[in-house]
């Protein structure tokens, strides 16, 4: 494989214009330059960008999934980029290297797809939930997984020539484990590497008003579009009961079932389930998809 040429997206609501630019300051240091920079303002104005960098401004908010698409659909436009990294608004690369690192991975092996970074506060320490495995709250055990994390990421654009993009509908959660599993199932690899490290916020999910009622629909979603047929209600009772030990908040549980109506009762098409080898793969990789 060649020089891979890499290309950095980001969005933003127009909240954290100290921590944006933080982040493409620190994304300029980079000892690989991106080829490409754009930061898509989700339903709001952008501040003034640096040289170089890419503003698109939409008129509403797409969420998650929409603003990546249209900042994935502009570095397409510009044809000179191998390597998508997406990176929140509040995140700041703290390594000169973490560009030529990822460069070194995918010039390594021409089926990588994804790469998920690790993410960690201003103190180093790492949330459990951004540890993408199960049964290890180990930070810095690297390796194949079958997920990755939505704040620091970097993908082949290859591998979404062939899966396609996030997906829309979604908006806001789970929109990684769409994309993640399609990849998988595509033959791809996700390789988690502590080393390619994101400052972020220590934050709780819950932040967003939205959690729980798009997490329930966005869950339903996702079995109904991947999941093979027999395994659809065993991934969506095992997590009822988790959610159901987990969550303290009446307010949060009624959004949640409310969520999961919705998810039911709506379609989110396309339905492409995964093969059984994509399943016993990452059963293999310590993630069956029924948890």
């Amino acid at each position: 494989m060649g020089q891979q040429r890499l290309g950095v997206a980001v969005l933003t609501m127009g909240n954290r214009p100290a921590e944006l630019t933080r982040l493409l300051d620190s994304v300029a240091a980079q000892d690989t330059p991106a080829t490409r920079v754009v930061v898509v303002g989700n339903g709001t104005p952008l501040p003034a960008l640096p040289d170089g960098v890419t503003g698109v401004e939409l008129p509403e908010n797409l969420g998650v999934s929409g603003g990546r698409n249209v900042a994935l659909d502009r570095l397409r436009e510009f044809g000179d980029v191998d390597l998508v990294v997406d990176l929140d608004d509040d995140g700041l690369l703290i390594a000169p290297d973490v560009f030529t690192r990822l460069v070194a991975r995918y010039e390594a092996d021409d089926r990588l797809g994804i790469v998920s970074f690790r993410i960690a506060d201003e103190r180093g320490r790492t949330q459990r939930r951004h540890v993408p495995r199960l049964r290890s709250a180990d930070p810095m055990r690297g390796g194949p997984v079958t997920t990755f994390l939505g704040g620091g990421h970097a993908l082949s654009a290859r591998m979404l020539d062939e899966t396609g993009g996030w997906p829309d509908a979604f908006f806001y959660a789970h929109e990684e484990t769409d994309l993640a599993w399609r990849a998988l199932d595509a033959g791809w690899k996700i390789l988690y590497d502590p080393e390619v490290v994101l400052q972020h916020p220590w934050t709780e999910p819950t932040r967003h008003a939205v959690f729980h009622r798009m997490v329930a629909r966005n869950r339903v979603w996702l079995a109904k579009r991947h999941l093979p047929a027999p395994l659809v209600p065993v991934y969506l009772g095992v997590w009822t009961v988790l959610t159901l030990a987990r969550t303290r908040s009446v307010a949060g549980l009624r959004a949640w079932c409310g969520g999961f109506a919705e998810g039911l009762r709506t379609p989110c098409p396309p339905r492409r389930p995964m093969r059984w080898a994509t399943v016993r793969r990452m059963t293999r990789l310590g993630r069956p998809p029924v948890i």
